[in-house]
């Protein structure tokens, strides 16, 4: 099959650049957030405290998210998350002394209900859409084939877009060993479907309703009756049932796959792409920028999670023991001494995270977006399990 045409630049967005002002012209300008990075990083806090600097904007925010830790789900008050929207109390918020005069609903992504859901949408009849709902082979494919939560996180931001009830939506993108995957899993599940081992089950199953040998070539014919030998007849007839009724949905779905493709290209579309100053994150988060920058996509803004200070001239261990002394706190000995320590320790690392982010400046000069914008987030001392801890890092993120 000949492979895709070449992707046109990515729409003009609106100009990012605000010194001081972090992330927040993403928030202003842009209906569509997306943060992308490998595992571990914190995309699901930036994407969490992105959404709380929102709704204290007065954006209607929701965010979706994949497999969320705990400790966020009861940094919002929340047991845990949830498939379905749930907004997060007001009252929680102003507990916590933060005016949100917005709102911030969050939902955890369902990977087989978003993909029923599709399926429901483009089946041709009732009768197509209660078969392929309760083939075999397609409970597998909705769970557990590789691309599909990919693509269904993608199928689920394009459904909610264009929901009047929320001003900004922003998806934390799945943990995937390769964090852009999302970008050619439509295409890629259009292929699966539109390929010559599809043809074959349509070619054999079509004219009767039932899987029939005689009307493939022999060579193929054979292979696949040794593979009904080891599966079993039934086996055979599910694939081919399955593949001739997603036969009939395929230029539905074609025709979606490339809407969704469109859509992550829109100008009301930002992508954030999230690090930590380790060395192998950086080279990693740098090669997802240069994908984004072969797709003809913009790399928005970079955020930098864990970012350790870098003290100037640091005083005397008598001097620290003089300050100690007027705080009046009881300490053991030589804690002025294990404190100066901590500071140069602290502050070596500090150093060490500015050389390692050093390659990341050339690609804040996105040619495409007139140059990225960069939020460095520094390495708390604690967790981040309460809203008061979150709202400090949505104030970095944005001021």
């Amino acid at each position: 099959m000949p492979g895709p045409p070449p992707r046109s630049p990515a729409p003009a967005a609106a100009p990012l650049r605000a010194d001081g002002a972090g992330l927040a012209p993403l928030l202003a300008s842009r209906r569509v957030i997306l943060c992308v990075g490998c595992g571990g990083v914190g995309k699901t806090t930036t994407t969490a405290a992105l959404g709380l600097a929102a709704a204290r904007r007065g954006k209607r925010v929701l965010c979706l998210t994949i497999d969320p830790a705990r400790r966020l789900s009861q940094s919002l008050g929340l047991e845990a998350m949830k498939t379905e929207a749930q907004t997060i109390e007001p009252a929680l918020f102003a507990r916590a002394g933060l005016d949100v005069p917005g709102s911030m609903t969050v939902m955890m992504l369902d990977t087989k209900s978003t993909f029923d859901s599709l399926i429901e949408s483009l089946a041709p009849s009732p009768q197509q859409r209660d078969r392929i709902l309760g083939n075999v082979l397609y409970k597998y494919i909705s769970t557990s084939l590789a691309g599909t939560q990919e693509y269904m996180a993608m199928e689920k931001l394009y459904a909610v877009r264009s929901d009047p009830s929320y001003d900004l939506i922003l998806l934390d993108t799945p943990p995937t060993a390769n964090a852009l995957d999302f970008l050619d899993a439509p295409e890629r599940l259009v292929g699966a479907i539109d390929s010559a081992a599809t043809r074959w089950f349509v070619q054999a199953f079509q004219s009767s309703g039932k899987l029939s040998l005689n009307l493939l070539a022999r060579s193929t014919a054979a292979v696949l009756r040794g593979i009904g030998k080891l599966t079993g007849s039934g086996f055979l007839e599910q694939i081919a049932s399955f593949i001739s009724e997603m036969n009939a949905v395929f230029g539905s779905w074609k025709q979606r796959a490339d809407a969704v493709a469109a859509a992550l290209r829109g100008p009301d579309v930002a992508y954030v792409l999230v690090t930590t100053p380790d060395p192998l994150c950086v080279r990693e988060v740098l090669y997802f920028a240069e994908r984004l920058r072969d797709q003809q996509m913009r790399r928005d803004a970079f955020v930098v999670n864990r970012v350790h200070p870098v003290y100037g001239d640091l005083p005397g261990a008598a001097e620290i023991a003089a300050a100690l002394d007027r705080t009046g706190l009881a300490l053991a000995p030589g804690a002025a001494e294990r404190l100066l320590q901590a500071a140069a320790d602290e502050s070596r690392m500090g150093k060490l995270d500015q050389l390692n982010l050093i390659a990341l400046e050339a690609a804040l000069e996105d040619e495409q977006s007139g140059g990225s914008l960069r939020a460095d987030v520094p390495a708390f001392p604690y967790d981040i399990h309460d809203v008061t801890r979150l709202a400090r890092i949505a104030d970095v993120l944005a001021p």
